[in-house]
């Protein structure tokens, strides 16, 4: 093992957006691993003001981002740091802001004939169309936000104009997509290496917020009981998609596997969790790297890059 060569890290966490309750989580596991690493420790919550921020950023060698969702993992953040020729670790500002729009990013990925399910999306002032083009039952997101916050899953158009309701309290564009039935999987690249594929099977219908961030609500069997050439296959794609969309250090890729063996391609996070129930830690130590390990790849990722 390479000597671990001991920096000042400020670790982003919290942040204002719906996300917050999260990302301290995954921050203060961020902070406890770097802590028994050896490195000094500077803690950054963006909700203190911009004056604050910058201070604590200037103060640094390196930002570890543990952000997640709003201006944190949207490319604001980002261009912040990248303007202050500060290090951080996770995708700079425009893949950022690519991965954020699942707009943009489908319609990426879609170009390379990679499969992801049909969707349309409509902005605060349009009506939802009265001829969508897809088969109920439907998937009604907001455009940009994850851990599935004003997700539905509706069968008619009277619960469609509910779930649009719903989704357009966190977001401006609302996308509609199509409901592929199937078992849910995630990809983790690490560098340049995909890692053993995770399996959610949630207690609930849905693989909602509940089942996420609550210990017992799913199960996550790794590797996924898939053979091997498949695995290959899918672990391949996820990492044309991180390359594709100018994805650096990390991601977590998230695929629906339909009853045909395809793979849809559902989003890609470019800061996914990082707490003791979330799906990299699970994935990267069934390769046999622990928490502490991971934590210090992702700096070791972002040294290699210039600011």
């Amino acid at each position: 093992v390479e000597r671990i060569v001991p920096m000042k890290i400020g670790v982003l966490l919290g942040g204002i957006s719906p996300e917050r309750d999260v990302s301290l989580k995954s921050g203060n596991a961020i902070i406890s691993a770097c802590q028994q690493l050896g490195h000094d420790v500077v803690k950054i919550d963006p909700k203190d003001g911009i004056s604050y921020l910058l201070k604590k950023i200037e103060s640094v060698d390196l930002v570890f981002n543990g952000l997640h969702g709003g201006d944190g993992e949207n490319g604001v953040i980002q261009g912040l740091l990248q303007s202050m020729g500060k290090r951080f670790t996770g995708s700079n500002n425009e893949s950022s802001a690519i991965c954020m729009d699942k707009r943009v990013s489908k319609a990426l990925v879609s170009r390379k004939n990679i499969l992801t399910p049909n969707w349309v999306s409509i902005d605060s002032e349009e009506k939802i169309p009265t001829n969508i083009g897809i088969d109920y039952p439907l998937v009604v997101k907001p455009n940009d936000q994850g851990s599935t916050i004003g997700l539905t899953v509706v069968k008619s158009n009277k619960e469609l104009e509910e779930a649009v309701t719903l989704a357009r309290e966190y977001t401006k564009v609302v996308l509609i997509e199509a409901f592929v039935p199937g078992r849910e999987i995630t990809v983790t690249i690490v560098g340049n290496k995909a890692y053993p594929i995770v399996e959610i099977i949630p207690m609930n219908d849905l693989y909602d917020y509940e089942c996420k961030y609550t210990k017992g609500m799913a199960e996550y069997p790794c590797p996924a009981e898939i053979s091997n050439k498949l695995t290959v296959k899918i672990q391949n794609i996820a990492l044309m998609i991180h390359k594709l969309l100018g994805c650096r250090h990390y991601s977590r890729v998230d695929f629906i596997l339909d009853e045909e063996l395809n793979s849809w391609f559902l989003e890609l996070n470019t800061l996914p969790g990082m707490t003791e129930t979330s799906l990299i830690p699970k994935s990267v130590g069934a390769a046999g790297m622990d928490f502490k390990m991971l934590i210090q790849s992702i700096i070791d990722e972002s040294l290699k890059d210039s600011c």
